[in-house]
């Protein structure tokens, strides 16, 4: 059984986190992955830029960052957990990129959701291009969910 859990550090907590976890465990579930214990932060961009700056060098807000930690925790019951790491998504670049790209906030979320997700799962892109595996992944990902919502 996968576990999501959701911190909002520097803004007040948007009333659709409930419906995050919700997707986010079907998209592990896609992914047929079990005994995850996932982290997500909803935050600013004056707080990414902090995480961006001292992680990646790069003094700019972006939209999503994933820690991967990737540790494996044996349960007092045997069981064991998997901790793959942080997703970080700064809610304000978030809206920043819909405008930008054209697309509903809906979709830009459920986007760096998964974006977020296949980083912490062992997956990477050089470029931005289509083409990429992990891009693809994602795109695929986003139209077989495309009838969850998590917006209100």
């Amino acid at each position: 059984m996968n576990q999501v859990y959701i911190d909002v550090p520097d803004i007040e907590a948007p009333p659709w986190l409930n419906s995050v976890k919700s997707y986010i465990l079907k998209v592990l579930d896609i992914l047929d992955r079990d005994n995850w214990d996932l982290s997500v932060v909803f935050c600013s961009d004056v707080f990414i830029r902090r995480l961006n700056t001292e992680y990646r060098g790069k003094d700019e807000a972006t939209d999503v960052l994933s820690f991967p930690l990737g540790t494996v925790l044996e349960g007092e019951d045997g069981q064991s957990r998997y901790l793959p790491g942080d997703i970080v998504i700064s809610l304000e670049t978030l809206r920043e990129n819909a405008g930008y790209f054209q697309t509903p906030e809906e979709e830009e979320l459920r986007r760096l959701l998964i974006h977020g997700i296949l980083h912490l799962d062992g997956m990477d892109h050089t470029t931005n291009d289509e083409k990429e595996p992990m891009l693809q992944l994602q795109e695929k990902l986003l139209v077989s969910l495309a009838g969850e919502r998590i917006l209100p």
